[in-house]
């Protein structure tokens, strides 16, 4: 098997595997008991804060475990807003980001609240200039994606956020969850509030970060027993917790030893791709190592991801949240590609453990493929 849809979820390692199933049997018992064996799991969750902290360089306490990156993202954008309503409406944002975001931002709009919603360039970057135009006294939030999910391009967060906190009282989030580890994002000063979902980094799901700044206030989504300091109430995830601690761990480990691997690869892969006269390339330079996207005009997408299943290969079309959807995609109209690109883009998103072999087998079975689906067109 080639799996080359990493972005829409990763492979478990083993150890992550193996440590969940080692809490769940051994350290079942509620964190919030007073009895011993309670503070024997309060003493696991404090722990796995504290390891994922030290990988960060954050505090333990401006950690918040959630389900996910959709929970992580909803609960940062939502909850600034609802917190800080009475201070202003207006929130930022751009066009391409993930759907959960923009559909918080929609349901948002709903209620009353003012979004603006920057547009991109063909780099899929956002204008220092328009952000900063488009900063008032009413804005509460700024919420952009460090890496898309689709294409893979990279916003300068840095100095997005020296802009934001130069002209605004506004807090800046980032959606980090096809960033990090990828893409270096030492958290800066300029930033509050960063999402992350643990089975983008060979982690389970149903696991989900959200750091929160210290001094940063949310409105909580979720009531009931006050758990992770009132932000977030619900009985942990223990051995998801612990899971995703030695997932992170591992992660940022190979990180470290495969990211000039990883850029060999996709060089190899657009070179190559570059060279296919009916492919069109629509990742923009200077992207995410791991994200290429392109587009096949006149083949339907959903057709040659199925070709390539059936050698056992699998890509997909955009996000695995929006890829049953007819309508083009959203980031890819916003970066000015035409409709019909739009709707026959396909995305190859791949990990530490995609192989060089692997890309030549897919390379060959992608033409091969769309050699035969144009001999079935003419008929």
């Amino acid at each position: 098997m080639i799996y080359l849809d990493n972005s829409a979820t990763t492979q478990p390692y083993d150890e992550v595997i193996e440590a969940f199933r080692k809490t769940a049997l051994d350290y079942y018992a509620n964190p919030s008991s007073l009895h011993r064996k309670g503070g024997e799991v309060e003493r696991l969750v404090r722990q796995a804060r504290g390891s994922i902290a030290s990988l960060l360089q954050i505090d333990s306490d401006e950690v918040v475990f959630t389900s996910g990156g959709t929970e992580s993202n909803n609960l940062a954008i939502k909850g600034t807003a609802f917190e800080h309503m009475n201070r202003g409406k207006h929130l930022i944002t751009s066009q391409i980001e993930h759907a959960s975001c923009m559909e918080s931002f929609r349901q948002l709009e709903k209620m009353g609240f003012n979004v603006t919603y920057l547009p991109v360039g063909s780099d899929g970057q956002v204008s220092k200039s328009d952000l900063a135009e488009a900063l008032t006294k009413d804005t509460i939030l700024v919420s952009l994606m460090h890496v898309n999910n689709e294409v893979g391009s990279i916003q300068p967060i840095k100095e997005l956020g020296t802009i934001i906190k130069e002209n605004s009282r506004a807090l800046f989030h980032i959606d980090d969850v096809q960033g990090i580890g990828k893409v270096s994002l030492p958290i800066p000063d300029t930033v509050d509030l960063v999402s992350y979902s643990a089975h983008k980094f060979h982690g389970l799901k149903g696991n989900g970060l959200l750091y929160k700044r210290r001094n940063v206030s949310l409105f909580p989504l979720l009531s009931g027993g006050g758990q992770e300091k009132e932000v977030r109430s619900g009985t942990e995830n223990v051995p998801g917790i612990v899971a995703t601690a030695k997932a992170l761990r591992l992660y940022l480990q190979q990180s470290q030893s495969n990211s000039e691997k990883l850029h060999h690869l996709k060089s190899k892969l657009q070179n190559e791709l570059g060279a296919i006269n009916e492919v069109v390339i629509n990742t923009p330079r200077n992207s995410a190592p791991h994200i290429t996207n392109f587009s096949i005009p006149g083949i339907k997408p959903e057709v040659l991801i199925h070709a390539l299943e059936e050698k056992d290969i699998f890509v997909s079309t955009r996000s695995a949240c929006s890829s049953k959807t007819a309508e083009p995609s959203h980031v890819l109209t916003a970066l000015g590609v035409s409709n019909a690109r739009a709707r026959s883009a396909i995305r190859i998103s791949l990990s530490f453990q995609s192989t060089e072999k692997e890309i030549e087998v897919f390379l060959v079975e992608l033409k091969k493929a769309i050699h035969k689906l144009k001999q079935v067109m003419r008929y």
